[in-house]
């Protein structure tokens, strides 16, 4: 399961209404990259593939591709909004090594991906 925050899902769709192409969700990806491996990747997108697993959030859909999904299984993502910044925060607990910026991590584990959202 992945699950975006309240927070998360307000971000996103103030992202999308203000988007001047057509957005039909928020791709969740992993990609080579970072000082540990792997970065995480988000962008908003107009249609999702055939491959895409789709995750109903309420106002949001996300959609995630076959090879990122064992290893965005259980994550978490919040959004952040502070004197210091804002950003969206991701909690992998399949991250056995992740850098100080956040965005970057390492996993030897798999997940099983199931498609809800809370």
């Amino acid at each position: 399961m992945i699950t975006l925050t309240e927070k998360a899902v307000n971000a996103v769709g103030r992202f999308i209404a203000g988007s001047e192409t057509p957005t039909a969700g928020l791709r969740i990806e992993v990609t080579d990259g970072g000082c540990s491996g792997y970065q995480y990747g988000l962008k908003l997108e107009g249609s999702q593939t055939e491959e895409d697993t789709v995750i109903d959030c309420g106002e949001v859909r996300v959609f995630i591709d076959p090879v990122s999904l064992p290893m965005l299984d259980g994550m978490s993502i919040d959004f952040l909004d502070s004197i210091e910044g804002s950003g969206f925060k991701f909690t992998n607990p399949n991250a056995v090594k992740s850098c100080a910026c956040g965005t970057s991590f390492n996993t030897n584990s798999e997940g099983t991906g199931t498609k809800t959202c809370s």
